[in-house]
């Protein structure tokens, strides 16, 4: 019997694609700008490392994570388009208003407005795409969509730093926040709302039940379950890496903010960027294969990061590159392979949460991965990092923040054995959900 062939997907869809990825890329800078402002808002506001963690996480994952399952539900009910525009124009005001407190209080409140503002972004956007594509490019399509925290790390970080360095930390907040209401005009315009499902065997009609039942039903999928535990303690590492590392090329390597961002924005955001897309057409290949694969990636991923990010940590100071004027410091290589592998996991958890479940769940599949991803990453990992390297100072000085980073990333070994955990029911699920193959063009 042959296979339904997917018709050619219009260039509309492509462009709708890459304003989706552009908003998301905005989101990160606006959501990780603050990891290169740590050191002059510290000197302003004369804050602890424990409090800013509160700053850059726990306040910001509250407030996300509360709103996010909700605007999901709305997202499977009403038009998602119009949801991520709204909401992309309110987080780019609010960062604006980052860049105007004039206490750290005030600033907190701003930063916590952010989190309410992209609330309503990634979630419904990953249905959005879902829907745009069939199921067997749907890996590729989200792992393109997913690099908006890499690229959105490297320009928040670089040019961050570089507009920190010369005009204040002020700046960077104002520079970063306009941009966004104007690309929420463009994706009201230009994005048109899929119909749900378009690629499965039915049309869906949106899913009833409160946003609590919707929940629950899908955390007694045993596969969903394990995956959202695994990015969760996963999360938490990586948030803890990418907001304080800035801050330990400050204090170990003696970089300027403009350098530490600089150079951690271009490596991270590279590597980043490459291994995303590989692991996003690789996936694509070997699900063919064994779906199975869709969870065995991301495993791989999580398992390669962790040395890679304990060499970087723990590499002595004092060996460096020159690069034209810059010196960059030997322990960066290992910053590039974290940032390759550490990038395989987000998206393809993702992609696999979308073939787990019915058209007329995803935004709130993804919101409610996404609500672990926040509560234990963002929400943990920046919190515990700066309240660890506290602890750390009366012994190691400075150098405490070296030895917290480190401690914190012997977390990912807990998200290796979820994956793991996942693997065979998550291919069951997959079955069961009998949604027809498509070939790809």
């Amino acid at each position: 019997m042959l296979k339904p062939t997917a018709a050619p997907i219009p260039a509309r869809t492509h462009l709708s694609l890459a304003l989706l990825a552009l908003v998301y890329v905005f989101s990160f800078v606006d959501r990780t700008v603050i990891a290169v402002l740590i050191e002059p808002i510290k000197q302003e506001f004369g804050v602890s490392d424990t409090l800013v963690g509160l700053l850059t996480g726990l306040a910001f994952a509250l407030l996300y994570a509360g709103l996010a399952i909700p605007v999901g539900v709305l997202a499977d009910r009403g038009n998602r388009r119009n949801i991520v525009a709204v909401c992309c124009a309110a987080w780019s005001a609010a960062t604006m208003v980052c860049g105007m407190a004039q206490s750290f209080w005030v600033l907190l409140v701003a930063r916590m407005s952010v989190a309410v503002g992209e609330a309503g972004g990634m979630a419904p956007s990953i249905a959005l795409v879902s829907d745009m594509y069939p199921k067997e490019r749907r890996s590729f399509a989200i792992s393109l969509f997913m690099m908006g925290p890499n690229l959105g790390a490297l320009v928040g970080l670089a040019l961050g730093g570089w507009i920190a360095q010369h005009y204040g930390w002020r700046a960077t907040f104002l520079w970063f926040g306009a941009p966004g209401v104007l690309l929420a005009l463009l994706v009201w315009l230009v994005v048109r709302e899929p119909r749900r499902g378009a690629f499965e065997a039915a049309p869906s009609k949106a899913a009833a039940g409160s946003s609590k039942s919707q929940v629950l039903a899908l955390l007694k999928i045993p596969a969903f379950r394990y995956v959202c535990l695994a990015c969760g303690i996963a999360g938490a590492s990586g948030y803890g890496y990418a907001v304080w590392t800035p801050s330990f090329l400050v204090r170990t390597h003696g970089m300027s903010i403009a350098h530490a961002g600089l150079v951690f924005g271009v490596i991270g955001g590279v590597g980043s960027v490459a291994g995303s897309l590989l692991s996003g057409l690789l996936c694509d290949r070997l699900v063919k294969r064994d779906k199975r694969w869709q969870i065995g990636l991301p495993l791989a991923g999580v398992a390669c990061s962790i040395p890679a990010a304990l060499a970087f940590f723990m590499w002595p100071a004092g060996g460096h590159w020159s690069v034209g004027s810059l010196l960059v410091p030997h322990a960066i290589a290992f910053a590039f392979a974290f940032a390759f592998f550490a990038s395989w996991w987000p998206a393809l958890s993702y992609s696999a949460t979308s073939h787990m479940v019915a058209a007329n769940q995803r935004s709130v599949a993804a919101a409610t991965l996404n609500l672990f991803l926040t509560m234990f990453g963002l929400g943990l990992g920046p919190l515990v990092t700066g309240f660890l390297s506290d602890q750390l100072v009366p012994r190691f000085g400075q150098e405490g923040l070296r030895y917290a980073l480190a401690g914190v990333m012997c977390l990912m070994l807990a998200s290796v054995v979820l994956y793991w955990m996942a693997i065979r029911p998550y291919r069951s699920s997959v079955e069961s959900m009998s949604v027809p193959a498509y070939s790809a063009n």
